[in-house]
């Protein structure tokens, strides 16, 4: 296995520039009162970069800081520090209250709960009318609603259910519906923060091929949140591996998850049933893989003088060939007090 150090995520040569780029977020959340001077972290000094046309997978367990990325970069939440830039420009400094019209044009966010992100009181036909309204995107009234049977056709609807409430419709059908919403201001970039985890198991494969062929027919870029390594396996061309608000582990999908080099990526991996392995997955071998994650000591590369590992600073090293892009952060680098999920820390007084 060769392996290269590596500093921050460094785009592949001859690619264009990403449509979404994210250096150096992080999140610290206040807790405890006004006068508290406690706070977690939810994020820290995240790298992340999303090439046009290109699907990431974002997966860790609950409380690893995914949907809190998702919802700073789509500006529901302010970052405490760090870049997010869409095409190149870095819409922290360029919007710096909130976001504008012409970034959420850019970039949407499908949620989780599908029928949470619906008014029960209102027809189907009104939140894309309302979408192509307020984007801009209404012409005519015979323009508008052609659009309107499009963007139904485009998600797999029949346009009879333009005229339908949220709850006459199945949860597969109110997702789609969500994105039809999403896509009726064109996006460059869509968020997906687990959409399909609230789904019958039976509806989830025609969700996850709708956004592959969105992909495919519109060049749209995704970042797919999600906790199932399976659906993360299928659909996205890289994958990223968060734990404790930092990125551990970043590769092409089939190679990450074929290959996993970092504890809890191993530790991730051995939990997804498996009818190649044999019996049931060994809790000795997940305790271990657990104490190195929590309690580090040693390193894949220490040892070796041209692959440095630090105990202070995240060192990213290259694994396998080099067109796979795969990197695995330093096993020696743990998550820092006030990390999401561990012990809290005191902010420094100026």
């Amino acid at each position: 296995m060769s392996a290269t150090t590596l500093g921050a995520a460094t785009p592949v040569a001859g690619t264009t520039r990403p449509a979404l780029e994210i250096r150096g977020l992080s999140k610290t959340f206040p807790i405890g009162g006004l006068f508290s001077r406690k706070a977690v972290r939810a994020l820290h000094q995240v790298d992340l970069s999303l090439g046009r046309g290109e699907i990431v997978a974002l997966v860790g367990e609950s409380g690893s800081g995914k949907s809190t990325l998702a919802r700073c970069v789509a500006r529901l939440e302010k970052p405490s520090s760090g870049e997010i830039l869409l095409d190149g420009v870095d819409v922290l400094k360029r919007d710096r209250f909130q976001a504008s019209r012409a970034y959420r044009s850019q970039l949407q966010m499908v949620f989780q709960d599908p029928f949470g992100s619906l008014n029960p009181a209102h027809r189907i036909e009104h939140f894309l009318r309302r979408s192509l309204a307020i984007h801009g995107k209404a012409g005519s009234a015979a323009e508008t609603q052609q659009r309107l049977e499009e963007l139904m056709a485009t998600v797999g609807l029949q346009p009879d259910m333009l005229n339908s409430y949220p709850h006459e419709l199945s949860g597969g059908q109110r997702q789609r519906v969500a994105i039809a919403r999403a896509l009726a201001v064109e996006p460059q970039v869509i968020l997906a923060d687990e959409p399909t985890s609230m789904l019958d198991v039976s509806v989830r494969i025609g969700i996850l091929n709708l956004m592959r062929k969105l992909r495919d027919e519109q060049g749209i870029s995704m970042l797919y949140i999600t906790h199932d390594l399976a659906s993360a396996r299928y659909l996205a061309d890289r994958t990223a591996v968060m734990f404790a608000g930092e990125l551990v582990e970043e590769g092409e999908s089939l190679d990450l998850l074929a290959n996993p080099a970092h504890p809890y990526t191993q530790l991730l991996v051995s939990a997804v049933p498996d009818p190649a392995r044999s019996g049931s997955y060994d809790p000795v071998r997940r305790a271990e893989l657990r104490a190195a994650v929590m309690m580090p000591a040693s390193c894949a590369f220490d040892g070796d003088p041209e692959q440095p590992c630090s105990a202070e600073q995240p060192v990213r090293h290259r694994v396998g060939s080099p067109e796979n892009r795969h990197w695995v952060r330093c096993h020696l680098y743990r998550p820092a007090a006030g990390s999401a999920g561990h012990a809290l820390v005191e902010s420094k007084v100026s």
